[in-house]
């Protein structure tokens, strides 16, 4: 349908997008590899096109395998809809239907979007971008907060002797701690934990609980990281790798280290200077061996 095709065109258009027309399966799949979509509209009555085929050489397709996909239709939900929103179409709508459907739709879909891209895969907690934009946002509203970066210590050669599938539950479990820390030390709903990749995190709270938290983590994540060792290297206290050489070289048990700025002493300029501070924080933690915290109490 060419005019249907041209009037979406022109909508996308004019709302800031960059729209492009493609009825050749071929054509579309050279089109993502090189350029790829954050948003798919699929005609279901696409000449000559199995759609629930196209759907899902679109989902084994590196360009398109996170694009949204918006199907539609010209017909009652069928069986041939139903398999195709199976193979990993993300909404539909049935024609005819007017601007303010398609702009919720478009919306629902782009918004939704760009919160599962920012969110780790493994933990499930918000990613950098969200990290970044909710510390900026307390800040400029001038609210009273405090920033807590928090690592594992001697998590490498654990993942190294272990395997990684071990080292991810490693991360699922510091991840579950700072989430019961979190409940357990009243941060009720000023408390936010975010996880921007490998064994780093991300942690806002509220000032007056700082020591109550860090100490929970502290506590909760030395109580479970055993289980995480095979008994011999559990009762030792350490594993071995061999190094470059040929040594052996010992590797305490992985422990958590927390570094913690507030605003309450003095306030932060910028997100960028809240996060040096509690790295600094952080990396004065790691100098002391085992899971610990430390807080900026400076007033200047």
């Amino acid at each position: 349908d060419r005019p249907f095709a041209l009037h979406l065109r022109e909508w996308f258009s004019e709302r800031g997008y960059d729209a492009e027309i493609l009825d050749d399966p071929g054509a579309l799949d050279a089109r993502i590899r090189t350029s790829p979509p954050d948003l798919l509209v699929l005609d279901q009555q696409l000449g000559g096109v199995n759609p629930v085929e196209l759907m899902r050489t679109l989902r084994t397709s590196v360009g398109a395998t996170f694009a949204d996909v918006l199907l539609v239709t010209s017909e009652p939900v069928n069986e041939m809809v139903i398999h195709t929103l199976e193979a990993g179409a993300d909404d539909l709508l049935t024609r005819p239907f007017g601007d303010l459907e398609l702009e919720a739709a478009v919306s629902t879909l782009m918004r939704r979007s760009r919160t599962l891209r920012d969110v780790s895969p493994l933990t499930g907690l918000p990613g950098n971008h969200r990290c970044t934009s909710e510390l900026r946002r307390r800040i400029d509203a001038g609210q009273p907060l405090a920033l807590a970066h928090a690592d594992l210590d001697h998590f490498k050669p654990f993942n190294d002797h272990y395997g990684f599938l071990r080292g991810d539950q490693v991360i699922k479990f510091a991840a579950h701690v700072l989430r019961e820390a979190m409940g357990a030390t009243g941060q009720g709903g000023g408390g936010f934990i975010g996880h921007i990749g490998g064994d780093d995190f991300v942690i806002l709270l509220e000032p007056g609980n700082v020591d109550a938290f860090a100490t929970e983590v502290v506590h909760a994540f030395d109580d479970g990281i055993l289980d995480f060792y095979d008994p011999e290297d559990a009762l030792r206290g350490y594993i071995e790798l061999l190094d470059r050489r040929g040594g052996r070289q010992a590797f305490p048990v992985v422990s958590v280290s927390l570094g913690i700025a507030s605003n309450v002493h003095r306030p932060f300029a910028s997100h960028f200077e809240a996060s040096e501070l509690a790295s600094e924080m952080k990396e004065f933690a790691k100098t002391i061996q085992g899971s610990t915290y430390r807080v900026d109490r400076r007033s200047e």
